[in-house]
């Protein structure tokens, strides 16, 4: 009776003090939310979350910093996160991009939050107000439930979070939007006000929530969208000043859904495809750049004939068929090299240097990709590399040996993992060459025939034979 005394007396007094952590925290005091819409894309297994935020300057000196909150769940699974401020009215609105980044605030809540600075291009006046657009991108965030399921049935996942926006201000009005792929909702969780219409869900509009007012919910519906996530991609991207730019790409792929169970039958697959399968996938596009030539498809056993390329003058598609549909847990490998002319994609720049301009991105379309790699194969002889990616990347320096190399190849390898197709955006890679250096393997090869033909000669015209 005691312990469970004591326990209430400790609840109550962490209640209090978390209270009196909220009130005395710094950035309700500064800015509050006026309005809060927030639409959740549920129709893939990447979520969009667009977060529309009129905010106000309730303090008395100007601001330039808001901050956003965060579970840890969510920033474990977030790919990204892109701000933006309107301006304007109706069809005449501007955005202007804002930088956001990771922050600690030192005087918040003794709550698991982490949090995200917004800097804005002006300070904010006190008693102006301007409207933030923030995306949030998630990956891995879908539980597939039941885990496990047969040829015959179909994807069920679930999705947690709350009815309430996360935030360290107060928020005058709010509505969340929670969009599933189809009518198929086995349940979901009621904060009243809550609506259901087709495939959309709408909680709200709540009133007057203070800072960090949460109400957990879930939504438990179908999702048959294909769960297709690349474990890992090596992208290399060797130049050669000849002309030709020589891209190898090798994937890990994998069905990130529901388990597969049980037998697969191909026949049941192929004659009720509708009904069989149906969050499996068996088909995979590639966007590859223009004027693509010598491309192939293969894996382990060989070249895959079942691929299909169209060509035009802005784009070219390569559409392939892997040995095997894949259901969830399956892998498949393969490899996907093409070629590409030099002079649409390496340039000078005025400070006599040279610069590869190429996308940082999975061709595949739709794609997550947990780990991606690019390697940029410089030609010999290259100097001073350095690379210029839009968003942070890990990079390192290399040395790689091919044919007729002498001192070796610098390589650029950059690294991004967590990769969405929203990432999708050009890189360049800045380098030193000397025109000298392509005169290198001419001269070795001339130099051994030479050698050769002067070995010929001395052969031919040396008497080895033996006299008696």
């Amino acid at each position: 009776m005691e312990a469970r005394i004591r326990a209430r007396v400790t609840l109550t007094l962490t209640f209090f003090a978390l209270l009196f952590f909220v009130a005395r925290s710094s950035p309700p005091r500064q800015f509050v939310i006026s309005n809060a819409e927030r639409r959740i894309d549920l129709s893939s297994h990447i979520i969009n979350v667009h977060l529309t935020l009129k905010v106000e300057n309730a303090g008395t000196r100007p601001a330039s910093e808001v901050v956003l909150a965060l579970t840890p769940t969510e920033v474990d699974h977030l790919a990204m996160v892109d701000a933006l401020a309107i301006k304007g009215k109706r069809k005449k609105t501007t955005s202007v991009r804002l930088e956001a980044k990771p922050t600690e605030l030192p005087d918040a809540p003794p709550i698991d939050t982490k949090y995200f600075t917004i800097y804005l291009a002006n300070p904010l006046n006190s008693g102006e107000s301007t409207t933030l657009e923030v995306l949030y991108v998630f990956t891995h965030f879908l539980v597939p439930f039941p885990a496990e399921i047969t040829q015959s049935e179909s994807q069920l996942v679930l999705y947690h979070d709350t009815a309430l926006i996360l935030s360290p201000y107060h928020i005058k009005q709010q509505t969340t939007f929670i969009k599933t792929p189809s009518t198929k909702v086995e349940s979901f969780i009621r904060v009243e006000p809550t609506n259901r219409v087709g495939t959309e869900i709408k909680y709200g509009p709540y009133e007057d929530r203070p800072p960090y007012s949460i109400s957990p919910i879930h939504v438990h519906f179908e999702n048959n969208s294909p769960f297709a996530v690349v474990e890992e991609l090596v992208q290399e991207i060797k130049i050669s000043h000849w002309g030709n730019i020589q891209v190898t790409e090798h994937y890990t792929l994998v069905h990130a859904g529901a388990r597969h169970k049980g037998v697969f039958s191909r026949v049941d697959y192929q004659s009720r495809q509708s009904s069989n399968g149906a969050s499996s996938f068996r088909y995979l596009l590639a966007r590859l750049p223009p004027r693509v030539h010598s491309v192939y498809y293969r894996d382990e056993i060989g070249n895959i004939s079942s691929s299909h390329l169209r060509t035009d003058s802005l784009k070219s598609e390569l559409e392939i068929e892997p040995r095997y549909p894949l259901f969830g847990g399956w892998k498949a490998t393969f490899v996907i090299g093409y070629g590409l002319p030099l002079q649409d994609f390496l340039f000078e720049s005025s400070d006599d240097k040279r610069y590869l301009n190429f996308t940082f991105g999975c061709p595949l379309i739709g794609m997550v990709v947990d780990k991606l790699t690019i390697k940029v194969v410089l030609p010999e002889g290259s100097t001073d590399p350095s690379p210029v990616v839009p968003f942070p990347v890990e990079h390192r320096l290399e040395a790689k040996y091919s044919s007729l190399d002498i001192v070796g190849r610098t390589v650029v390898v950059l690294e991004k993992k967590n990769f969405v197709p929203m990432h999708n955006s050009h890189f360049q890679v800045y380098y030193t060459f000397k025109p000298i250096f392509m005169l290198a393997e001419p001269l070795m090869l001339a130099s051994a025939f030479f050698m050769f033909f002067v070995a010929c000669v001395a052969y031919i015209h040396i008497d080895l034979s033996i006299r008696k």
